[in-house]
């Protein structure tokens, strides 16, 4: 993920709210086999296994590059680069049977070397992998060249998912280290241009196994970050399909004809991250204080236009073990004063809340800057583009507060990370996760995800938000589009457009 300086399109916002006809869109006028999609965060680069910006995964997985497994839009996964697999009884051990006749675009062979590189160079020492300890837990074993077995240290359930993910993406040795500037993968497409801080243009690749069934050519990604400009691109036609567009888009294309609007689930998490290692947020008694001065509902209704369900902890409704924690850190202003009396700090306390530029969180900054006001804590809002959010907050851990939404689905370990940037250490939670990780059977995986969520809440080690869901507005003749998202990506072999 990351923001592009602000786009000029105030004059196509006016022109825009008074246009009377429709406009064609770029892939009506190409032949219907172009696309132009709307982003709201440019990639930093283009290798998903070198940086943590979900942004790069929405241009490339399953695009560029290709995992052994693959997540639906449903989060089921089916296979991929990877035929088949089997899984041995103690769930420790995988033996993937590889695609055969599968190449890179640079003309070398996918094979089970490949893979073992790929996962090796994952979880080795120098790795930047945001999935290091995953891959860093795996064994990979070559059978023969279409032939490979994984030997997992823990117990995974939630592996084949993983190995969908864009972190998990196979990549040919002598080109791994260029990937972000000149990726080169086994998928469908590969990059045509990339104009610095405006779009990213991928071209179908006439060599890719299944490239009769390729029905858009070339897809460009145009990097929008404001929301009028979102807007006012949609309905000029300059872009096809926006997903996660701003939410109080909505009303202007719910009864539009030319439109489809879809809103998604997610597994997504919107917290209010605190830093647990400076003073005072390192007491307890501060961090649930701010969590205490906190109207979910009225920071849903804000940042996101009330889109979202509340949350308590770091999970969300519908995933394996959920319990509802909302009620041990309730909205109570009241609360929050007096914990910040007990725990010494003289009012008002000042403290800074960084916000990358995503409308849920510099709405959301608002929002919650007003409700800390109420009981003596002063957030100055720094608003930061996002390449100084990866470094400076995510990178150097200099923040007070943050609002983020952390999408991936299974994130947990996270807070077993000793390093990770919100500074949480509690040998508890390592403890109950390394249970949850060999626990095989699904109702005591399931218990121990509950103490976790109610351990998080407890040392409210952030304000717990929301889970959002995402509107994504579309051409109403393009097909193929996800409705739910368990991921954030954009499958582009799976588009299409259908005859007005």
């Amino acid at each position: 993920m990351s923001f592009t300086r602000r786009t000029a399109l105030a004059t196509g916002a006016l022109a825009a709210s008074v246009l009377t006809t429709p406009l064609q869109s770029l892939a009506q006028s190409a032949g219907k086999d172009a696309v132009t999609l709307g982003m709201t965060l440019e990639p930093p680069g283009l290798d998903p296994t070198a940086g943590a910006a979900s942004s790069i995964a929405e241009v490339t997985l399953y695009n560029i590059y290709e995992t052994l497994t693959k997540i639906n839009s449903d989060g089921s996964v089916s296979p991929l680069l990877a035929e088949g697999w089997e899984v041995s009884p103690d769930l420790k051990t995988y033996t993937f049977r590889l695609r055969r006749g599968v190449k890179f675009h640079n003309g070398e062979p996918f094979n089970a070397e490949a893979v073992k590189f790929s996962f090796d160079r994952a979880g080795g020492d120098k790795s930047t992998n945001k999935d290091k300890r995953t891959f860093a837990n795996l064994t990979t074993q070559v059978v023969d060249e279409h032939t490979v077995v994984l030997l997992n240290k823990e117990i995974d359930p939630d592996l084949l998912f993983l190995l969908g993910q864009a972190t998990a993406i196979i990549v040919e040795p002598k080109s791994a280290e260029t990937n972000a500037a000149k990726p080169n993968g086994t998928g469908p497409y590969k990059l045509g241009a990339w104009s610095r801080g405006a779009s990213v243009s991928l071209v179908a690749w006439a060599e890719w196994r299944d490239a009769s069934k390729i029905r858009i050519r070339r897809a460009t990604f145009r990097f929008i970050p404001d929301p009028a400009a979102q807007v006012a691109a949609l309905l000029a036609g300059d872009v096809d399909a926006f997903a996660r567009v701003t939410p109080r888009s909505m009303a202007q294309f719910k009864g539009n004809p030319r439109f489809q609007v879809l809103i998604s689930g997610s597994r997504a998490k919107t917290i209010l991250a605190i830093n647990n290692a400076r003073k005072p947020l390192d007491d307890v008694r501060v961090r649930r204080a701010i969590a205490a001065a906190i109207d979910r509902k009225a920071v849903i209704q804000g940042a996101a236009d009330g889109l979202g369900v509340p949350i308590g902890s770091h999970y969300v409704p519908g995933a394996l073990g959920y319990v509802d924690t909302t009620d041990l850190n309730p909205h109570d202003p009241e609360k929050a004063r007096r914990l910040l009396a007990e725990a010494g700090v003289k009012t008002p306390l000042e403290l800074t809340l960084t916000l990358p530029p995503a409308p849920y969180a510099r709405q959301g900054g608002e929002v919650i800057a007003a409700q800390l006001a109420k009981v003596g804590i002063t957030a100055k809002l720094q608003n930061v583009e996002w390449a100084q959010w990866l470094s400076g907050t995510y990178g150097n851990k200099n923040y007070d507060l943050t609002i983020i939404s952390h999408v991936e689905p299974f994130d947990l370990g996270n807070f077993a990370k000793p390093d990770y940037y919100w500074g949480y250490k509690s040998e508890k939670f390592d403890k109950l996760y390394d249970e949850i990780k060999n626990a095989a059977r699904p109702a005591d995986r399931a218990r121990l995800l509950g103490d976790a969520q109610r351990l998080l809440a407890e040392d409210s080690v952030h304000a717990f938000l929301y889970q959002p869901q995402w509107v994504t507005v579309a051409n109403k003749n393009l097909r193929g589009l996800w409705k739910d998202m368990p991921i954030f990506i954009n499958d582009l072999s799976a588009l299409s457009w259908t005859t007005p």
